[in-house]
């Protein structure tokens, strides 16, 4: 009992020179995913800090980080038993559990990870949409959303397109670029390999960027927004609310699966349309989605009397990484979502998670509101019924029926987990800038910080009257939690 007693003493003589912690902390290394480390003391700062986070310098709100629903996510996550397939929605959905995810993006129609093509619509010159049918999805789609929702229902959803109708393009087909004698699709860096893979396009229906592939004319701008009302009211009829539509998936890009090229101006004519339908079931248009660098794309939708008035945001995906800066600059208030990481060639390796981290700093450093993840879940392997293969959140062993969290979800993970929406970026200052840092509604702090380097780091860190000094795990990422 004495001994104890005496170290109750020295531990209260102690706290002045540490202080009551008010930290936790997470790390992640290749060998060993999101191991809580020891509770942090604070400490009486005796040098310059290598990194100070400025807390009366909030940036952009933070809206939510999630993934999205397509349809092999659903199918591969269906392969498991239904106990394993819970308890993977629980992890990605249920607040304070897992991910946290609040925020997910779901197709409208087929995409490049759907089951086969298919539209709502595929009855040529239903111009009514007397024909119009979601009957697909309620296979899919809408069981793999329901869910989600089972463990967090207040998930919010936004749609976009790959593909219109086939009818409603010129080429009267859901693809825009022709497999047959096209060796652009075949690359071992990024899981392409078509060969043996005929989409059914002739070469000489091919689409190519700065063309606009849907029927330009009224008539079909008519139908199309109609199309998009229709759906916004099936799946509200399913207890789901869309909130948010992009009109194309990467309309620059002629793709060998679903897609459409538009060009700007083409999109402007369409969204006065859309916009109006939207506007009436009350439900937002961003512009998107963006995948090339051009920002003046955005400025001509939006200087655009007709069009962008109903524009209340852009998406940004692929090389729109190197637009959000500028597009974020100049419309500072404007929502700007990245819409879908880069999807990875099935790997999952820890390069492609670093990879990956260097996206996350490019687009919330320069004003992204939301962050989201493309395949939620894919069968061992990654590939897509044409040929793509892809990184995954999960990734499903067929013959074992078992599965695994995959070095990106853990990534995400650092941030979702503990950055709640409506949270702020904070500036930083010091001499290290590999982190990024966040204040929740609650006054809470998050700050992510990678160790780059193949040795032990120890650090610095400055959170208002609070000075953290952790020793950082080589090639680690690390999530501290600070209460004020």
């Amino acid at each position: 009992m004495k001994k104890v007693i005496a170290l109750y003493v020295l531990l209260v003589m102690a706290a002045p020179l540490f202080g009551q912690t008010k930290a936790s902390w997470v790390t992640t290394t290749a060998s060993e995913q999101w191991k809580i480390q020891n509770i942090l003391p604070t400490i009486n700062q005796t040098g310059l800090p290598d990194v100070e986070i400025e807390l009366g310098k909030p940036q952009q709100t933070i809206e939510g980080f999630g993934s999205c629903f397509n349809e092999l996510g659903w199918t591969s996550l269906n392969l498991l038993t239904a106990k394993d397939r819970e308890s993977i929605m629980r992890e990605l959905f249920m607040p304070g559990v897992g991910a946290n995810f609040t925020l997910c993006r779901m197709p409208v129609g087929a995409n490049d990870f759907s089951r086969q093509w298919y539209s709502y619509n595929e009855t040529d010159g239903d111009f009514e949409m007397k024909k119009f049918s979601i009957a697909n999805d309620m296979e899919t789609l809408i069981p793999f959303i329901k869910n989600a929702f089972k463990y967090n229902p207040n998930l919010r959803i936004w749609a976009s397109p790959w593909s219109p109708p086939s009818w409603m393009k010129y080429n009267r087909h859901y693809a825009a670029k022709s497999v047959l004698g096209n060796s652009d699709f075949q690359s071992e860096e990024w899981g392409m390999d078509f060969r043996g893979i005929n989409n059914g396009l002739p070469p000489d229906k091919e689409g190519k960027e700065g063309t606009d592939m849907f029927v330009q004319d009224e008539k079909y701008y008519k139908a199309y927004a109609l199309y998009f009302s229709k759906f916004i009211e099936a799946y509200r009829q399913q207890k789901i609310n869309i909130e948010m539509v992009m009109p194309q998936n990467e309309f620059n890009s002629a793709q060998v699966f679903p897609s459409c090229t538009w060009t700007a101006a083409g999109l402007s004519r369409f969204i006065p349309y859309l916009g109006q339908h939207m506007d009436k079931a009350g439900v937002k248009v961003f512009f998107g989605t963006m995948e090339r660098a051009n920002a003046k794309l955005v400025d001509s939708i939006l200087a655009n009397p007709l069009s962008g008035p109903f524009i209340k945001g852009v998406g940004f995906q692929w090389a729109g990484k190197d637009a959000i800066p500028i597009v974020h600059q100049t419309y500072p208030e404007l929502a700007l979502y990245q819409t879908e990481q880069e999807c990875g060639n099935s790997k999952n390796d820890w390069k492609y998670c670093i990879y990956a981290w260097g996206l996350m700093k490019q687009y919330l450093s320069n004003g992204a509101n939301a962050y989201m993840y493309w395949n939620t879940s894919l069968k061992q392997g990654g590939i897509s019924t044409w040929g793509w293969k892809q990184n995954s959140l999960v990734s499903v062993d067929t013959i074992s029926k078992t599965y695994k969290y995959n070095y990106e979800y853990f990534l995400l993970k650092h941030l979702s987990h503990f950055v709640k929406p409506q949270a702020k970026l904070l500036q930083t200052s010091g001499s290290f800038n590999n982190m990024l840092a966040f204040i929740n509604p609650d006054k809470s702090v998050v700050v992510v910080i990678q160790n780059e380097s193949d040795t032990e780091r120890r650090m610095l860190i400055k959170v208002g009257d609070q000075t953290l000094n952790p020793l950082l795990k080589a090639n680690s990422f690390n999530t501290f939690l600070i209460k004020r």
